[in-house]
């Protein structure tokens, strides 16, 4: 066991080094915020960093990655601003100069003329002119007259609105601000397209992919690309060695021919979490309720089957919320089966405990509900900016809510380690078997209170290398690395309450398997990364370690295999069945959704072409949903299991399993798939600008594909309905008990 412990110590701790140390690297490497953009021929001051930073607040208020996407980071009805800024810009400018020099349209000169004017077009955008002295970036004054083309475009779109990219009208009418909103969409693009300094790639390292300007892949990323899987290659085989010849060496036990939690000790405070499983089922319909008007958006634009929704709930805040929902339920879920497990684990119900549920059950009511106010009323302008900042709409994907709502998160999310832990803590004193099982629970607690305040460590004004960092700290590390560890753990300890392992055997597979984890969970959060304006070392090590995030999940076969053999084993696990079978589903999804999608974009030669396309769709709902979506209704299952003391009628569990996985399947094969393919087809042949273009995105084919999405949606809230119909009925029938044992 103390070799576990080292390995385990040694992976976060290294870990963690290079990680800060890329950090620091992105501190120091980020593209400069210029003190003032100057046209070069006249001296005149176009833009100001002011400008540039107050657009970039002006963007966050209006929903930010919610609207279309800046770096490939966002929403997918709209264009990614920075590509679509770019190919504008030259596209403007090559037009220009054949009409100036050739009295023609560009496609109609010969080859030499056009590679003459687009090695005119490379020198004057991909040229560094940020003057280290006075902090200045110089322009052309044909390249003025692209960027004022393009200010007017972006002012038409933003103010009067337009449909296909699920714009309202009047979404900002400020003049003020759509002129820092214009700067803001500059600086993106000028560090998308200007090359570091004494460098050939840009600062996003080349991205987007624009033929125009030679934006092409660069060499670096082909070769981790490459290094990447031949690791995942090398690691699968390691893994699977070690698994076959270590597997079968626990503590082998007899398994009881009795279910040994039948006469579980239950506490008050259980009774007292039961409400959480109601709110949060209604959680999980109302998430659905507006994903399905989310992917209306991208057929109507504006409408929803005529009416004109948008005007009342925009795609911006209907999305926001629907993601937003995502995390609230699913961590909901979590804490709540934490709380529910407490007082099992260290066999009495610590003081004060079910004034902190209910309390928590408050704060988190007032959370939801909070933020999500705050943010309709961020969207429609009726918050100044800092205002906004704060209790409005922040406008990053999965970081929306505002800055007093996540403190006021983080302080629940402490008060939440606090009542946990004293009661893992009291288990730890008795010192026997399950002692290393409930240490590396005790530091995964810890962890998910800690890293959340990741979240904080950017302000109003930091630049987007820098939030984009710390935002994968908490969407990458808190819910992907420590959640997974949790996770792993408690179900761990629930085998092992049932006698299937021991909890020696438990203990000592928990801490391997968060070892393996994390050893390329922690750097794997730079596959975020490649192209967000941070240091090429983030390519390196995120592609690296990447592959071997999905290593351990190859594996997720043999856990079906012993999963499954439970169920088979005795009698009286048949008690046990649904929340297994969702266990099972959600080893599946882990392999499917988080192995083999999440690996199809995490290499940087797929993320350089298909960043932001559905195949990021693709993962997203298999991995969200499919694995910790199913896994947050495994626990609401199994809590509910040990509370109840009536056998369970599973038809509507039956149902609810196989409509939410038979939905999912069909969601993703019938739609976002082919889209995604499709996308990425266009976009590695064409350039990134086409593959989010209105043409191709409200092309026929791509609009068939859009519809045939119902057929998955509706089967999926099929499963929904009878998953929440199920959870609501049996939570009410326990409440309504009057007699709780202990």
């Amino acid at each position: 066991m103390k070799k576990i412990w080292i390995t385990f110590i040694s992976v976060v701790v290294v870990s963690f080094i290079v990680l800060i140390w890329i950090g620091t690297e992105v501190y120091q490497t980020q593209p400069p915020i210029p003190e003032t953009v100057i046209v070069k021929e006249t001296n005149v001051v176009l833009y100001t960093k002011e400008d540039i930073q107050t657009g970039q607040n002006v963007w966050e208020s209006i929903g930010g990655m919610e609207v279309g996407s800046i770096w490939g980071h966002g929403s997918y009805v709209a264009p990614d601003w920075t590509a679509d800024w770019i190919h504008k810009e030259a596209v403007f400018m090559l037009e220009a100069w054949a009409q100036k020099d050739f009295n023609t349209k560009y496609e109609d000169l010969d080859v030499e003329k056009q590679a003459a004017l687009k090695a005119r077009l490379i020198q004057d955008i991909k040229t560094n002119t940020f003057n280290e002295t006075d902090k200045s970036i110089t322009i052309s004054e044909s390249r003025l007259a692209a960027i004022n083309e393009n200010i007017k475009h972006y002012t038409s779109i933003f103010s009067e609105g337009k449909e296909e990219y699920a714009i309202p009208k009047g979404a900002l009418t400020d003049a003020k601000k759509l002129e820092q909103l214009n700067a803001f969409l500059f600086w993106t693009s000028w560090a998308a397209s200007t090359n570091r300094v004494r460098e050939d790639y840009t600062y996003t390292s080349n991205w987007p992919h624009e033929p125009l300007i030679d934006n092409t892949i660069t060499k670096g990323s082909l070769v981790w690309s490459g290094l990447s899987v031949v690791l995942l290659l090398l690691f699968i085989g390691i893994l699977t060695y070690y698994y076959l010849v270590n597997h079968e060496k626990g503590e082998i036990l007899d398994k009881p021919e009795t279910d040994p939690l039948t006469n579980l000790k239950l506490f008050p405070s259980q009774k007292t979490i039961l409400k959480y499983f109601i709110v949060i089922s209604l959680l999980i319909a109302l998430q659905v309720i507006l994903g399905a008007v989310t992917v209306h958006y991208t057929v109507e634009g504006q409408a929803f089957f005529g009416f004109d929704l948008s005007k009342y709930l925009p795609y911006s805040i209907t999305r926001t919320w629907h993601t937003q929902l995502a995390v609230f339920w699913i961590a909901a879920t979590w804490l709540a089966t934490g709380l529910f497990l407490a007082p099992m684990i260290s066999g009495k119900e610590m003081k004060y405990q079910r004034f902190g549920i209910n309390f928590l059950f408050f704060a988190l009511l007032v959370i939801v509900l909070g933020s999500m106010f705050g943010e309709w009323l961020g969207v429609h302008q009726f918050l100044d900016l800092t205002t906004n900042f704060f209790f409005g709409h922040q406008g990053y994907e999965y970081m929306d809510l505002g800055r007093f709502w996540q403190i006021f998160l983080g302080i629940g999310l402490v008060l939440w380690v606090v009542m946990v832990s004293r009661h893992i803590l009291y288990a730890i004193r008795k010192n026997d078997a399950s002692k290393h099982l409930l240490i590396i629970l005790l530091i995964s607690v810890m962890a998910i209170g800690m890293f959340f305040f990741s979240g904080l460590m950017y302000g109003e004004n930091s630049s987007l290398p820098v939030i984009n960092y710390w935002r994968w700290w908490l969407v990458h590390l808190w819910v992907e690395g420590f959640f997974e560890v949790f996770a792993t753990v408690v179900i761990a300890y629930i085998f092992s309450q049932m006698k299937i392992i021991s909890a020696k055997t438990a203990g000592r597979v928990s801490i391997a398997s968060a070892s393996i984890f994390l050893a390329g969970g922690i750097i794997g959060t730079l596959h975020h990364l490649y192209y967000s304006g941070t240091p090429v070392q983030a390519i390196a090590l995120g592609a690296t370690f990447s592959a071997l995030e999905v290593v351990p999940l190859t594996l997720m076969g043999f856990e079906i295999r012993e999963n499954w053999n439970l169920l088979k084993s005795r009698q009286w696990m048949q008690k046990y069945k649904w929340p297994i079978f969702f266990f099972i589903a959600v080893a599946f999804w882990n392999f499917v959704g988080a192995g083999v999608f999440g690996f199809l974009i995490n290499p940087p030669i797929a993320l350089y072409y298909i960043q932001g396309l559905n195949t990021t769709a693709v993962h997203a709902h298999t991995a969200l949903f499919g694995v910790y979506g199913l896994l947050g209704m495994g626990f609401i299952l199994i809590c509910l299991r040990f509370y109840s003391n009536r056998a369970w009628e599973s038809k509507k569990l039956k149902r609810a399993f196989w409509f939410l996985n038979i939905g999912l399947v069909a969601m993703v094969v019938l739609s976002l798939l082919p889209i995604g393919i499709i996308q990425a087809y266009t976009s590695i042949t064409n350039g990134y600008s086409y593959a989010r273009d209105t043409e191709l995105l409200y092309s026929p084919t791509l609009q068939t594909l859009k519809w045939l999405r119902m057929i998955g949606d509706v089967i999926f809230s099929v499963g929904i309905f009878y998953f929440c119909w199920f959870a609501i009925d049996e939570t009410i029938y326990n409440f309504k008990r009057k007699h709780v044992n202990g």
